[in-house]
């Protein structure tokens, strides 16, 4: 039976202006995206403080190493996915599909969270790790199957669709932190008869809830999204759809394999399975994909002299991208600890979680990327270099941990500190972002030799893996270390990071020119 040809992307783009402007779909994946962020970000500024929250208020009271090794890997593994995620959706189900499949499977991670059990606490870990590996990399691709290349409306759709983004990012924090750490939701439970130490599982449920809200809304608004990622890509022949599907197959067998190991040596005690020992393993295999990643792109072709130039760029960025995110990220790691135990959480009388700082990155975000999207065009060709800005993100970023050295003075003395010092801190933090972070994607794909632009894309998800994992790492040496000593060491890190970067903008200038 005949079927009709499905409208073009930009076909439907062409007539569909209804949501600001703008095709009907980019509202669906508006909302995906806020309620996927919101689910994210709401668990993650909680994770870290109810590990090592003590037994008597409902936490796990695992020791500050343990807590940072298994947050650490978590945050990592959550974008390092995104590579087979885009893989698997290319390949074999579609962007449509891995973007829906991947929102159910983060909200039963979250379901798992909320019942108050270790093993449904690693099981739900794990489930939002494959399942936002399934839905981040393949939501922003069917932004773009919205549009023609040439529709002018492109940019303002993704600037709107990065909004829904940092709405979702400002908002859960406020709702699963109070949720999870106020006095007055816990007195609500205790005066309904409900424990009051249950109050994390509440916070981790209000992200399954909005995880729900993300996949009924995008289920509601299938039908506007066109033809966009219906169809994954047609293999060059049947021979290599067969070695796809094998590559699959044996993928999913090995993690498979693993996995069942590390749970039985753990049940049965034929060998330790720790937390650290996990995250050092993925330590050694984040190295191995890096210099295997980076050996791959060197080698899979003959390169021209231009194009190897671009590669060994890339590969400088991707160096400094990893060190920003290395101090970005731990935001959920060391500045959460750091709110909780050292700052001041009451503002003219009125005490909040300390869980709520994590919102100030998002609040900041909508209100200076306009900003700074006006100085970059008001500039022109003064407009600075790729290598210029990411100089400028490391310098900034480390200036955020700079002016804790001095509150980590007093939080020494026994001493609470104004919750002014972090605010500070997350303004430099995301002025740093603002100027790293819009160009890091611009630059890989104007840098990448066309023949492996769709992987040199990864890079950027690597970077941000790579660095999620150190910074969570680094929050281990909370408490072990001085406070001063220890912002102070990563202050200088970064500053480390940016003198050598600046030193190699004019090498690299050249280096392109010629």
């Amino acid at each position: 039976m005949a079927t009709a040809t499905p409208a073009s992307p930009s076909a439907v783009a062409a007539r569909d202006t209804s949501f600001f402007g703008h095709p009907r779909g980019l509202s669906t994946l508006f909302f995906t995206e806020m309620w996927e962020r919101f689910s994210y970000y709401g668990m993650r500024a909680i994770l870290i403080l109810f590990m090592t929250a003590p037994l008597t208020e409902g936490g796990l009271e695992f020791n500050t190493a343990k807590a940072a090794a298994i947050y650490g890997t978590y945050v990592a593994l959550v974008y390092l996915t995104a590579l087979p995620g885009g893989w698997i959706a290319d390949r074999f189900i579609g962007q449509r599909r891995s973007t829906l499949y991947g929102g159910i499977i983060i909200m039963l991670g979250h379901v798992s969270l909320a019942i108050p059990t270790m093993a449904t606490f690693y099981l739900g870990l794990g489930l939002v790790v494959v399942g936002t590996g399934l839905l981040k990399p393949n939501v922003s691709t069917l932004v773009g199957g919205l549009y023609d290349a040439d529709d002018e409306r492109r940019d303002a759709g993704f600037s709107l669709y990065y909004m829904g983004i940092n709405l979702g990012a400002f908002l859960a924090p406020l709702i699963c932190g109070w949720l999870a750490q106020s006095a007055q939701f816990r007195s609500i439970l205790a005066s309904v008869g409900v424990s009051p130490r249950n109050s994390w599982h509440w916070g981790f449920a209000m992200a399954a809830v909005g995880m729900l809200f993300g996949v009924v809304q995008y289920l509601a608004g299938w039908k506007y999204l066109g033809a966009a990622g219906m169809n994954p890509v047609v293999p060059e022949s049947p021979a290599a759809a067969a070695k796809e599907r094998r590559v699959l197959r044996g993928g999913l067998l090995a993690t498979a394999a693993l996995i069942i190991a590390l749970i039985v040596g753990g049940v049965t005690g034929a060998f330790e399975v720790t937390a650290q020992g996990v995250a050092d393993g993925i330590g050694v295999a984040l190295l191995v994909i890096v210099l295997g990643f980076f050996g791959w792109m060197f080698t899979v072709a003959k390169w021209t002299p231009e194009e190897r130039k671009r590669l060994v760029v890339v590969l400088v960025l991707f160096l400094a991208a990893s060190v920003f995110w290395s101090v970005f990220e731990q935001a959920g790691s060391t500045l959460n600890l750091f709110a909780a135990r050292g700052t001041r959480t009451e503002v003219l009388g009125f005490k909040f979680p300390s869980s709520w700082f994590q919102s100030l990155n998002s609040l900041f975000l909508i209100i200076f990327a306009p900003v700074f999207a006006w100085i970059w065009l008001r500039l022109g060709k003064r407009d600075p270099s790729s290598p210029t800005k990411f100089t400028l993100g490391l310098v900034f970023v480390a200036l955020g941990f700079g002016i804790l050295v001095f509150a980590a003075r007093q939080v020494e003395l026994g001493v609470k500190v104004s919750p002014l010092w972090l605010t500070a801190t997350y303004l430099l933090h995301t002025i740093g972002e603002l100027c790293l972070s819009p160009v890091g994607l611009s630059a890989m794909t104007r840098l990448a030799p066309a023949r492996i632009a769709a992987m040199t894309m990864g890079v950027w998800f690597l970077a941000t893996s790579v660095g999620n994992y150190l910074g969570g790492r680094v929050a281990g040496f909370y408490g072990s270390f001085s406070l001063p000593d220890l912002f102070g060491a990563v202050t200088l890190y970064a500053l480390a990071a940016a003198l050598v970067l600046a030193l190699l903008i004019r090498p690299i200038r050249r280096m392109l020119a010629r």
